[in-house]
């Protein structure tokens, strides 16, 4: 536990802050306000110019070193929120400043924290500025690397193409489905994923909920005429249910949502090969869902067992191959960069193994030790890669996906992710998964239905965002779907005020 030690009273707010930025550089930190012998003692002043400048400057001294940083912007005078975004960003450049130079460690995504910098990215777009003037604007006020600023701008080109109407989506809708079961629950995961069995009537119970909550949320936007932009099946892993299951569900789906001849995407999420079968894709076929996921996270035996995840390497290959020959013509992989004693060695052995399929989307994620999950609790265990091999192995990814004919088109971060890194979606051209753009940019409300299902409600006019989450319990959904159905629509009614559309 590294702690530091600032010299003045700071709001939680700050505080987070801080904490945020210095866990870039140690695993686990601790902003503390007394003195400590054992803390880093950073002294930071906020000054203002008979110009208008806002200076900051921040000193740390370790073991007879002195570390200097000085920061400075011309005052904003906005509302009180922009000048408080201000201050703190005035604060973060020289802290992160200071910290850097202790450590020697150089962070590329400089003080952004945040999981989303691609809309950080787009809202400057929005506001009228160039491509090379948001570079500059992203190097100069946020520290973000040139590497990083091109790499924002490459994915910003991507997802405009795949979607034009990006930025115009507002009065439109997306839809993600829940279901809550796998196989077996992987060391990393926190999603709500529970092992699946048949002997309580849980899986009915739910399934019996799903279908009620499906009717109800689309009553309600058959009402009003609603379009739906994509459909997304997560959770857990959506093909753990038995396929006449999943041809009742999708039955269901068609009867009670609006306009469904105009919904742009239908993603079902079979992540674990060890649920895909004939007759399951069969039913996806069925309904025209062309876009699945198998992924094979690692193309390691041993690593896939340390994980929890109860397929082999064989395994995934073959159901890759059995969906693509039955007609599956938009299939996603999934690699995870760091997991337990993998290298560069088991990382390249993944991508020429991936080569041999030519899947038409790859997501490269970093490992991140997410609070909750059996890896987090038991770090112990698992011996994961350092800093420099992690890096080295998303380069060799970038290489990998450049040389195949893959694009990045979505990007996001996580806290706790090795490396400070970052989870990238590749893709060849047109093959993006509109989906994961819009949820990642934050453009339009995603109604959540079913278990653990987040919705994100977006208000048109000013794209403020509510948050509202379904039980992640099985068993407390069963008891308590209609209750939220009632809840979400409440949610609905207030951001999509409009008159019923006459019945004919």
């Amino acid at each position: 536990m590294q702690k530091i030690m600032i010299d003045k009273h700071f709001d939680q707010v700050y505080i987070r802050m801080f904490t945020h930025l210095s866990n870039l550089f140690f695993e686990q930190s601790k902003i503390v306000t007394e003195a400590d012998p054992e803390a880093l003692a950073v002294q930071m002043e906020l000054s203002k110019t008979a110009e208008g400048e806002i200076v900051c400057i921040a000193n740390m001294e370790v073991g007879g070193q002195q570390y200097e940083a000085t920061f400075s912007e011309r005052e904003e005078l906005a509302n009180e929120k922009e000048k408080v975004r201000q201050t703190k960003r005035l604060y973060s450049h020289v802290f992160l400043d200071v910290l850097e130079q202790y450590t020697g460690m150089t962070q590329s995504w400089g003080i952004l924290t945040g999981i989303r910098p691609m809309k950080l990215y787009h809202q400057y777009r929005q506001l009228g500025f160039g491509v090379e003037e948001v570079k500059s604007l992203l190097m100069e006020k946020h520290r973000v690397s040139e590497e990083k600023c091109n790499l924002l701008s490459q994915i910003e080109e991507v997802q405009l193409k795949a979607i034009p109407d990006l930025h115009q989506l507002r009065n439109e809708v997306s839809i993600y489905i829940g279901i809550p079961f796998c196989p077996t629950k992987c060391a990393y995961c926190t999603f709500p994923a529970y092992a699946i069995h048949r002997k309580n009537g849980r899986v009915e119970s739910f399934l019996d909920g799903l279908h009620e909550e499906i009717r109800e949320i689309g009553k309600w936007l058959k009402e009003r005429e609603m379009k739906i932009t994509t459909i997304y099946f997560g959770g857990g892993t959506p093909t753990s249910i038995e396929a006449d299951e999943m041809d009742a569900l999708y039955q269901t789906m068609v009867d009670s949502f609006p306009n469904m001849e105009t919904v742009r995407e239908i993603t079902v999420e079979a992540g674990r090969p060890d649920t895909i079968t004939p007759e399951k894709i069969e039913v996806l076929k069925k309904w025209g869902i062309d876009r699945i996921s198998v992924n094979p996270q690692s193309y390691t035996d041993e690593t896939l067992k340390a994980i929890g995840r109860h397929h082999s390497v064989q395994e995934t290959i073959d159901k890759f191959w059995l969906s693509r020959n039955m007609g599956m013509k938009n299939i996603n992989m999934d690699l995870i960069i760091g997991l337990p004693n993998e290298g560069l060695a088991e990382f390249e052995h993944s991508l020429l193994e991936t080569e041999k399929m030519q899947p038409e989307s790859l997501t490269v994620h970093t490992l991140s030790f997410k609070r909750a999950s059996e890896m987090t609790r038991n770090k112990d265990k698992y011996k994961v890669a350092d800093r420099e091999t992690v890096e080295q192995m998303m380069k060799m990814g970038e290489r990998w996906t450049a040389a195949n004919g893959y694009a990045p088109y979505y990007l996001y971060r996580q806290k706790n992710i090795l490396g400070n890194l970052e989870n990238i979606g590749y893709a060849k051209p047109n093959e993006e998964s509109l989906y994961n753009i819009i949820i990642m940019e934050e453009v339009q409300t995603i109604i959540g239905i079913g278990c653990g299902a987040s919705s994100k409600f977006m208000e048109p006019e000013s794209g403020k965002i509510t948050q509202f989450h379904n039980p992640k319990d099985p068993a407390a959904y069963i008891l308590t779907f209609e209750e939220y159905i009632d809840k979400k629509i409440e949610h609905l009614e207030r951001i999509f005020p409009n008159q019923l559309v006459q019945q004919k």
